[in-house]
């Protein structure tokens, strides 16, 4: 029993191919035997309807096809289906001259219904309707299909190599394997092919208007002269007749052919998509609410003009808002849908560190609580960003390069009225100050008290009292030195500027004095750096001097210095020496000014010794020597300062690197000058002495 199943199955399949392949030879042999052999008006109404059923399905499938290969027989269709109709114009040619004499259905009831009944029976309006029909099927369809076919199939002849190649790139990438490769290649070929039969089947459809047109004139010619010659017609009679016998022929050979037509311009003018014309159409169409509900204004605007068809038009409008409304409430429903089903979004996944996750330090900068953002914002016209630029400039000119920008930031970590400044990244000083409000400080001669917050002064230390404005006039008058929440801010800033000034001083900098420099004396620059010295030993000396809060003006000076003696000296401290003792006049000036007897602090000759001998044995102060020696120079130095002297001492130029580098550890405002820097028009007076016990 199976295999008896089996056997008529595979019959089955077989007769399914053999009908297959024999349609088209069937088809050609139908069309054939039309030409040739007469056929009865019953066949001739079959074979019309036949037709116009082919070209309803023909129309149908290519407006359901989504791309043009799926439906890659259409130029075949589009010769056979035009094959059949010419035809069926023969045929019904030989039996409209042949029997048309004996009435309206002699040629079939088809050709009598197109005849009469759609044009009324109205030969001239059966005339005027098929010669506008040629006319669009002719001029416009078949025209704009064959030339949107012709363009189609140079581009897709143009883009084939371009196609070929993005197939074995991605083949030779991996991306796609080789059946793969081979069925797009065949894809290619086949939308190449497709095009350019399109391009000639074309031809066609329009070589088949132009018969019907032809066929339509000898039609009524030949049916006049045969009518009026062979049957005894009268001229009314027969033009009568046979004009409408022809004009039912002609349209029911003409619609078909517009059918065709416009399934040709359908198939090659869309577009690839996963949907087919009249879904795109629907889809894109009848989409925006928008457009629907200005149509419907125009409409509606339209239908109240006095004259119009008013109900038409405000039909019109009524379907077009309501399908506007119904597409909003759509779109709102889908929307809500969506937000409903949508799943959480997934949590951001930590992105990789790159370079830009790393933040450089600022070289200078302020950072401030929040009640001091006022001072440092420009909207709220802070005053203290005018007094920073004021504070950098005078340094530039008093100390001899320009410090960095100070970059500006809130911080919340910070107390509300607290400021930090940093260098570098690291806290250097830090206060708190207070907007409104003034600092009264104590210079140490004051002859009252005045009410406030005590505190000190954040720059040089001193007893102060932060105060309101109204006891402002009282402080003074006692002698307070008073000064605003911005200025205390400024002068810190100044302090720590002059404090720190050698560790600001990079090589950028020092290239930027060069160059400077190099502007008016460019062979000196030349002959010190990099031939005598380099840049980092200069930069080195250069913040050797500003450790010592000795300026660095005098460029020039410091350059001819070094010309002369770095080529037999290499240490950078004994070239620093030596630097000061070239600058040794303007290091005077800056501690004493214009005074010829300068009033300094003094060694014991006895310590002079000790400190001489313990430098020649490897610069080592025995412990308590040491303690001895800050202790007394620290009660030298306010001894000195009581006085109202400047804090300058004296020594012997080999003693002075040492000593310096041990005092400034408590002693940070002692100045330690060498003799050899003191010019020769000066004398000296000591005022105070160290080690006088000793």
């Amino acid at each position: 029993m199976r295999a008896l199943t089996d056997y008529l199955g595979h019959r089955d399949w077989m007769g399914d191919v053999r009908m297959k392949l024999l349609a088209g030879p069937i088809l050609i042999i139908m069309i054939l035997t039309m030409m040739i052999l007469p056929l009865p008006p019953f066949a001739l109404d079959l074979f019309f309807t036949f037709n116009i059923a082919l070209a309803v399905m023909v129309l149908l499938v290519s407006m359901f096809t989504q791309k043009p290969l799926d439906f890659a027989a259409f130029p075949a269709v589009l010769l056979f289906t035009t094959l059949l109709r010419l035809s069926l114009n023969v045929a019904s040619t030989r039996v409209v001259l042949m029997e048309g004499h004996a009435g309206g259905d002699a040629a079939g009831k088809v050709i009598e219904a197109f005849g009469t009944f759609l044009v009324g029976g109205n030969f001239a309006v059966g005339l005027v309707v098929f010669l506008i029909l040629v006319i669009i099927n002719f001029m416009v369809i078949t025209k704009g299909a064959g030339r949107i076919a012709e363009v189609g199939a140079r581009f897709m002849l143009d883009a084939m190599p371009g196609k070929q190649m993005a197939i074995d790139a991605d083949l030779n990438a991996g991306l796609i394997g080789e059946e793969e490769a081979r069925t797009r290649r065949g894809e290619v070929a086949q939308e190449a092919d497709f095009y350019g039969s399109m391009d000639g089947a074309s031809k066609f459809v329009r070589g088949d208007a132009m018969a019907g047109l032809v066929i339509m004139v000898v039609n009524i010619i030949g049916g006049l002269l045969i009518g009026m010659l062979q049957h005894g017609m009268d001229f009314g009679s027969a033009a009568r007749t046979y004009t409408l016998l022809t004009i039912g022929d002609g349209l029911v050979a003409q619609i078909p052919a517009l059918v065709i037509s416009t399934a040709a311009g359908v198939t090659v003018s869309r577009v690839n998509t996963d949907q087919d014309v009249g879904q795109q159409m629907i889809s894109q169409l009848f989409v925006n609410p928008q457009v629907l509900i200005l149509s419907a204004c125009v409409m509606g605007l339209l239908g109240m003009v006095p004259g119009m068809p008013n109900l038409v038009f405000l039909i019109f409008t009524a379907v077009l808002g309501g399908l506007a409304w119904f597409l909003m409430r759509q779109q709102e429903n889908k929307l809500a849908e969506r937000e409903v089903n949508a799943e959480p979004p997934p949590p951001p996944e930590a992105p990789e560190a790159s370079w830009d996750d790393v933040q450089l330090v600022d070289t200078l900068g302020l950072e401030v609580g929040h009640r001091l953002i006022p001072l440092v914002d420009h909207r709220q016209q802070g005053e203290l960003l005018g007094r920073i630029k004021s504070v950098r400039k005078k340094f530039a000119q008093d100390v001899g390069f320009l410090p960095p920008v100070v970059h500006i930031r809130d911080n919340l970590e910070l107390g509300a009225n607290t400021y930090a400044i940093t260098l570098k990244g690291v806290e250097v000083g830090r206060a708190d100050a207070f907007p409104g409000k003034w600092l009264a400080i104590d210079p140490g001669q004051v002859s009252g008290t005045v009410d406030g917050t005590p505190t000190q002064d954040p720059a040089f230390g001193l007893p102060a009292v932060w105060i309101d404005a109204g006891q402002r006039e009282h402080a003074q008058v006692y002698g307070y030195t008073v000064v605003d929440a911005g200025t205390v801010v400024a002068t810190h800033l100044n302090h720590l500027l002059h404090r720190h000034a050698g560790e600001m001083l990079g090589r950028g900098e020092v290239q930027q004095l060069l160059d400077k420099l190099g502007e008016e004396n460019k062979s000196l620059v030349e002959d010190v750096v990099p031939k005598a010295i380099s840049l980092t030993a200069l930069q080195r000396i250069l913040q050797s001097l500003l450790e010592e809060d000795v300026s660095i003006r005098d460029m020039r000076s410091i350059l001819d210095t070094l010309a002369e003696h770095a080529g037999q000296q290499g240490d950078a401290n004994e070239l620093t020496a030596i630097v000061r003792i070239a600058l040794g006049r303007a290091i005077t000036q800056q501690w004493f000014g214009s005074q010829q007897e300068l009033h300094v602090i003094g060694l014991d000759a006895n310590l002079e010794q000790v400190l001489t001998q313990a430098m020649n044995g490897g610069g080592a102060l025995e412990p308590g020597l040491a303690d001895t020696l800050m202790q007394q120079a620290e009660a030298a130095l306010q001894r000195q300062e009581a006085s109202g002297e400047p804090p300058v001492l004296v020594v012997q130029h080999s003693l002075r690197a040492l000593l310096a580098r041990f005092l400034r550890r408590r002693l940070r405002h002692l100045v330690v000058m060498s003799q050899a820097e003191i010019p020769d028009d000066r004398t000296l007076r000591i005022t105070s002495l160290i080690g006088a016990q000793q």
